[in-house]
């Protein structure tokens, strides 16, 4: 006869089971995601946009979005439906972007947003993935003659509300000890004729919008972009929290457009590539072979189709912030890692 194990090997083995049991189920891929299903269901990715940054998103005579964020929409629709037309673009303010998440009215923001620990813990949010690097500065009217943002201690400067912008102008000034008057504007239509007509001596966002509205106004050259740099604005996808596929397949979308830059694959040649390249990286992320798909639950050739209609992130920048558009933004941080940018996407494998 066997002797019975001792208690104490018992509970061993009972915790090693359990411990093998928990590990499979934290292996198994996230279920299908309800956000997925509804977009499927609905047609059209619902993709929250601000429509009146220069780069970013504008809405042109025609009725058509341009911009770094419309793209970003019109390839994430390419990917999970198969056609980058099947967007429904919902303008929202900088105040009202987050809640119009949370109740379902879109089902992503590319509108410029920055992670930080706040909306990341408290609003029932996931920050997905940087898709651009920017930080807080400073434009100010040129004839002011000020050279360091001190300087505009007494001055009006123009602030959209519920934005991190708003909160570092305040509490820059605070540390100084300085006084200023903020102007609250919603809507950057709103400060553009604010600046415009003398409201504001000053505009206090992050130096990529600030380029964006020096461009915008009736004579670019009376503004100057002050060089103090006073945050770090990561921009990135927000997501619902809880929806763990549709959380991954935004996160995927965008590290695919940073790595088909870094491999050289185009909106030109992507579909070639996909029937012609050996390099097994390539034919994972164009669909080739499926696997990189079927984890996401897309279509094998989700990444392809993204990258077909909008290009991949180097041709989406040069488009809308490159040299040669009115903004002619240098890469800098935003060029990929190997370059020296910060822009950096995992292995396709």
């Amino acid at each position: 006869m066997t002797a019975m194990p001792k208690p104490s090997l018992l509970a061993s083995l009972a915790a090693a089971a359990l411990c093998l049991a928990s590990a499979g189920a934290a292996a198994q891929p996230a279920g299908p995601s309800p956000t997925l299903n509804q977009v499927r269901q609905r047609g059209a990715l619902a993709c929250g946009v601000n429509t009146t940054t220069p780069g970013f998103t504008t809405v042109d005579s025609r009725g058509t979005y341009r911009g770094i964020v419309a793209d970003l929409c019109r390839g994430l629709a390419a990917a999970v439906l198969g056609d980058a037309e099947k967007v429904r673009f919902v303008p929202l303010s900088f105040a009202t972007r987050f809640t119009a998440l949370s109740s379902g009215e879109v089902d992503v923001l590319f509108l410029t947003s920055t992670q930080t620990t706040l909306r990341d813990t408290t609003l029932g949010l996931r920050y997905v993935t940087p898709y651009f690097y920017d930080g807080h500065a400073f434009m100010a009217r040129r004839d002011a003659n000020v050279a360091k943002v001190e300087e505009l201690a007494g001055a009006t400067i123009c602030l959209n509300p519920g934005t991190t912008n708003e909160q570092i102008t305040a509490e820059f000034f605070r540390s100084k000890g300085l006084a200023f008057t903020p102007l609250l504007l919603e809507q950057n239509e709103q400060v553009r004729s604010a600046l415009a007509t003398g409201r504001c001596d000053a505009f206090g966002f992050d130096a990529a919008g600030l380029a964006a509205m020096r461009s915008s106004l009736p004579n670019p050259g009376d503004w100057v972009v002050l060089p103090e740099r006073f945050s770090k604005e990561p921009y990135g996808a927000y997501v619902r929290r809880g929806d763990d596929s549709w959380f991954e397949i935004t996160r995927w979308y965008t590290f695919a457009l940073i790595e088909a830059e870094e491999s050289g694959i185009t909106a030109a040649n992507a579909a070639e590539l996909r029937q012609t390249s050996q390099d097994p990286n390539i034919r994972r992320l164009l669909g080739a072979v499926p696997e990189i798909g079927q984890a996401l639950r897309l279509d094998p050739a989700w990444a392809l189709n993204a990258i077909r209609a909008i290009g991949n992130y180097g041709e989406i920048y040069d488009r809308h912030l490159g040299p040669a558009t009115p903004l002619a933004m240098p890469r800098a941080q935003n060029d990929i890692w190997s370059r020296g940018g910060l822009l950096y996407a995992p292995p396709f494998r």
